[in-house]
């Protein structure tokens, strides 16, 4: 049965749920005897009608008779949708005879004098597949090729393609005529139109026409353009032979004026030739196109293709030649397109041109010194301090080029930064002994005017690392007592607060007398002048952080100063010497105890910090070989094995991308010549445009999908119980940013269902893009029904709703069928993602929503709780994998995920095994998720108990 769901209709139409059907008769008298006005409504309710599956033939000749001879704009142009789903056949299947008066209404439409009048006829009749219809109507679209208007001109040429496509016998000379049409005609769109034509309907004509016109190719219209791009790759792809006679025009396209033609002709470059100039160029335009484009999102997408182009081992040389063209793009102020490049370009560096590089970046640097405080510049200047670190660990002899510059930012209020270059200066200190010591006079220069307590602490740990000298530890003391002012601190800061008591009751007003402008005398008190300065302003550094409350940078100073206490006595074989020092350092370590306890701070010191000072001074007192050992020793030692335990994940890490990229060939491999090798196993056997089309309107299968039925009976939900008058279910194929419900809906019944209604809702950020039409189902008939979702943000949403139905020939109210809930899995938009330690850290500080689930499984193996885990949330673990090697009990991991919309979502492990419960006994613990919207969170952790209650078989 032919439902109004399945009749051709190229015209959506909103019609309004809440409207009252009119009756037949209302709507012949409307159509017969009202106005102009009148007229056009009860044609538009006709329309709404007919598209609900309402027949009315008896309409069909009160329209031809009243309605066609009007030459209102709007009703002939409502008249060409009338035309296009009304029901132009008898039940016997042939052509209704009033369509031979409409057939002469089309005709005087296509001479019309008004060029918008026939310019719609001529669209309209793309639509119609009825030969008998169009078959008198062709000597008037002839003659619309000449017309004088383009708009008129370029429908004509459409409606010959349709024609000629879907009957070519009415136009058996339709490429020919085209042709002709194209050799003469100068407007642009016409011209697209036509050669669009001769591309699938004679290529060959379309080739012979681009031959002859090659070198005019820069004055065609990018319409125009774009489609010749396409030709050439569509012609090329196929037979690869023609390459060498169109890559001259797809170069000369390259310089066209619009960005759009610029892009393709660059795309369609690369996919037909791997030569180095070819390359160069492709990539030269991307570039170009990346500097001169505004929208970020152009700007992003067209990196990708340039990334795309460096993956490609045979292309990475020649892009390597462009790394400063790619770093023009850094003028962008947008931070995505501006990491985007920083990446590429230093996956791109190599030794013949890191020079410029760091040069190009140290002036960026100091760039972003001048701007005024921008929300990115802080992340930006971050990502160039990451950027320069890589390019000196990559390229050691730029190292002591970069330092100077990078320590500047230590004195910066900005932690991001100066954090990253204290990382990359320890790294630098330790594995470049020949930047010690201008490393180490650079830190001392700028530790006086570092503002922030982090960079503090690390940086006194680097000092006190890597002071070897009696000089540099002497420099560092020197610093070290500056940075506290005078000690001991509690004694200073009484006899300060006391002084400034005394000199305040001590002072005596003193009066002057000022002459105003008036002439008049006037007394000010210089008491009045006098400005009370807080002695918080007076503070040095350090001092200013203990009187703040923050003594862990108190215990960090103890753990520095009893280094080179223990340091100085190995070099200062001077007893007196170095018992002045320890005592010194002591002192120092004791007035931090005496301010925590004394409540002059704000905040006491804690437990943590205390002992670990209370140990300092213990170690300095004792002085055991052993524990001096551990101090000044393996402290460096646990650096450099952590720092080659990284370099060592970064090697292997690069080990796979080369053999990724790396192109094995056997001995005995088949050689290719291209001479010989038939259309369908050339090397390039997927169609890009094709593709391209596919992946849009999400057709395409899942590389990983091995079994794509199998994969679709997952999907399929039951709506309605077996027993219920109609059975529905539904297939969900979710297509990145929207879902598709295929519903197939049946009737149970031996009754004819009409008005049969899918009405939907949804729950969550979803929204329903329009309302499913309403169908008639015959007895123990099915059909199908398809409704598009739209996905905003990751959250679990949930679509509901229920079939509304009348019965034929009954007189009770609308029956009504309600569904189950259909519930969308959050991991079609999530993706395992990566991020450095320090990335995670700071999102897990700036992510406000956490949801923390306990572990409650079945499952006894820590391992496979975790990789059941991540296979189901389809995160991805930061933690390494030496890690969580070996067998201790208890397991602790980082987990990270990005969903297609840009939520981060974050997730920390914490299980154990209880082994005095026995070996059965199950795993244990809790897992911390959080992100940056509530929804997030908690679609996360029901993902998550939902994979507890499901364990691996």
């Amino acid at each position: 049965m032919t439902t109004a769901a399945e009749q051709p209709c190229y015209t959506l139409i909103n019609i309004p749920s809440d409207a009252e059907p009119p009756t037949e008769l209302q709507l012949k008298t409307d159509l017969e005897k009202g106005d102009v006005r009148t007229k056009t409504e009860a044609l538009k309710k006709v329309i709404h009608m007919i598209l609900n599956g309402e027949k009315m033939p008896s309409l069909l000749m009160t329209i031809i008779r009243f309605v066609m001879p009007l030459q209102d704009h709007t009703i002939k142009k409502l008249l060409l949708i009338f035309w296009e789903i009304v029901p132009k056949t008898g039940p016997d299947g042939k052509m209704l005879h009033e369509f031979i008066l409409v057939c002469d209404a089309y005709r005087k439409d296509l001479q019309h004098p008004n060029e918008f009048i026939r310019g719609s006829t001529l669209r309209f009749l793309c639509k119609l597949k009825e030969s008998e219809l169009l078959e008198p109507l062709m000597p008037s679209i002839r003659t619309c090729l000449e017309h004088r208007h383009s708009y008129v001109r370029r429908n004509a040429v459409l409606a010959i393609f349709t024609i000629y496509k879907n009957f070519d016998s009415l136009i058996p000379d339709g490429p020919e005529l085209i042709h002709n049409f194209l050799e003469q005609e100068q407007d642009a769109s016409c011209k697209r139109n036509a050669f669009m034509m001769l591309i699938h309907a004679d290529q060959e004509r379309a080739l012979d026409y681009l031959s002859t016109c090659i070198d005019q190719l820069h004055t065609f219209g990018d319409i125009l353009q774009l489609v010749i791009v396409e030709l050439v790759y569509k012609v090329c792809h196929a037979n690869p032979n023609e390459r060498a006679r169109f890559i001259r025009c797809i170069y000369n396209l390259l310089n066209s004026s619009s960005p759009a033609v610029r892009y393709e002709a660059a795309g369609t470059l690369v996919t037909l030739s791997s030569a180095p100039t070819a390359i160069k160029a492709a990539a030269s335009c991307y570039i170009e196109l990346i500097v001169k484009e505004s929208d970020n999102n152009v700007k992003l997408i067209v990196l990708d293709r340039l990334i795309a182009l460096k993956d490609n081992p045979q292309h990475e040389r020649v892009l390597q030649d462009l790394v400063m063209d790619i770093l023009r793009v850094l003028s962008t102020p947008d931070l995505e397109v501006r990491k985007k490049t920083l990446n590429l370009a230093l996956d791109l560096v190599s030794s013949r041109n890191v020079e410029e590089l760091v040069l190009v970046l140290k002036k960026e640097v100091i760039k972003t010194n001048d701007i005024t405080e921008h929300e990115d510049t802080d992340k930006y200047r971050q990502l160039l301090v990451r950027t320069l670190h890589s390019c000196s660990i990559k390229f050691p002899d730029m190292a002591g080029a970069v330092i100077p510059v990078l320590m500047e930012f230590l004195s910066d209020q900005n932690e991001l930064a100066a954090a990253d270059v204290l990382v990359f200066v320890r790294e630098a200190i330790q594995r470049f002994e020949q930047l010690k010591h201008v490393i180490l006079e650079k830190l001392l220069e700028v530790f006086p005017s570092i503002k922030s307590v982090k960079i503090h602490r690390a940086a006194l740990w680097i000092l006190g690392e890597y002071c070897t000298t009696a000089e540099d530890i002497q420099a560092l003391m020197h610093e070290i007592r500056h940075s506290l002012g005078d000690i001991p601190i509690v004694e200073s800061e009484m006899k300060k607060a006391a002084g400034e008591i005394k000199d305040e009751d001590e002072f005596t007003p003193t009066q002057q007398k000022l002459l105003t402008a008036e002439g008049t005398y006037a007394t000010q008190s210089a008491l009045t002048s006098t400005v009370k300065k807080s002695s918080e302003e007076k503070r040095p550094p350090l001092r200013g952080f203990l009187m703040d409350g923050d003594f862990f940078v108190g215990a960090s100073l103890a753990t520095t100063l009893t280094k080179l206490a223990i340091r100085y006595g190995e070099l200062v074989h001077n007893d007196k010497k170095h018992n002045s020092f320890n005592a010194e350092c002591m002192l120092i370590m004791a007035t931090i105890i005496h301010l925590g306890k004394s409540g002059l701070a704000t905040k006491p010191i804690t437990d943590d910090d205390l002992d670990r000072i209370a140990l300092c001074l213990k170690v300095l007192s004792d002085r055991t070989p052993t524990v001096n050992d551990i101090f000044s020793r393996e402290c460096r030692h646990s650096l450099s094995t952590m720092l080659a335990a990284i370099h060592q994940e970064e090697k292997e890490n690069q080990k796979t991308v080369i053999e990724k990229k790396t192109v094995s060939v056997q001995p005995d491999d088949p050689i290719s010549f291209m001479q010989l090798v038939n259309k369908t196993e050339h090397g390039t056997t997927e169609d890009l445009f094709e593709l391209s089309l596919l992946q849009a309107v999400g057709t395409t299968l899942k590389k990983d999908a091995a079994d794509p039925q199998a994969s679709k009976l997952q999907k399929v939900n039951q709506l309605t119980g077996f027993s219920d008058p109609v059975y529905a279910e539904a297939y969900v194929h979710v297509n990145q940013y929207d879902i598709v419900l295929d519903v197939l809906i049946v009737n149970q019944t031996s009754d004819t269902l009409q008005s049969v209604t899918l009405e939907l809702a949804t729950l969550g950020d979803l929204k329903l893009v329009e309302k499913p039409s309403p169908i008639i189902l015959a007895p123990h008939d099915f059909a199908n029904i398809k409704a598009n979702v739209k996905v905003a943000s990751t959250e679990n949403g949930i679509i509901f709703g229920n079939i509304v139905y009348d019965v034929s020939g009954a007189a009770s109210d609308r029956n009504c069928v309600v569904l189950n809930d259909i519930h969308i899995d959050i991991m079609d938009y999530i993706v395992p993602a990566q991020c450095s330690d320090n990335e995670f850290r700071q999102m897990w500080a700036e992510f406000e929503w956490e949801n923390k689930v306990t572990v409650n499984t079945s499952i006894t193996d820590l391992g496979t709780y975790m990789g059941h885990l991540l296979k189901s949330t389809n995160m991805k673990s930061l933690t390494p994998e030496k890690a969580l090697s070996g067998e201790c009990g208890f397991m602790a991991a980082n987990l990270y995920a990005r969903s297609i919309f840009g939520e981060d979502v974050l997730a920390n492990l914490s299980i154990e095994k209880m082994i005095h419960l026995g070996e059965d006994a199950p795993v244990q613990g809790h897992i911390r998720i959080r992100a940056k919207s509530q929804g997030m969170a908690l679609s996360m952790g029901d993902k998550v108990n939902m994979c507890q209650k499901n364990p691996p078989k």
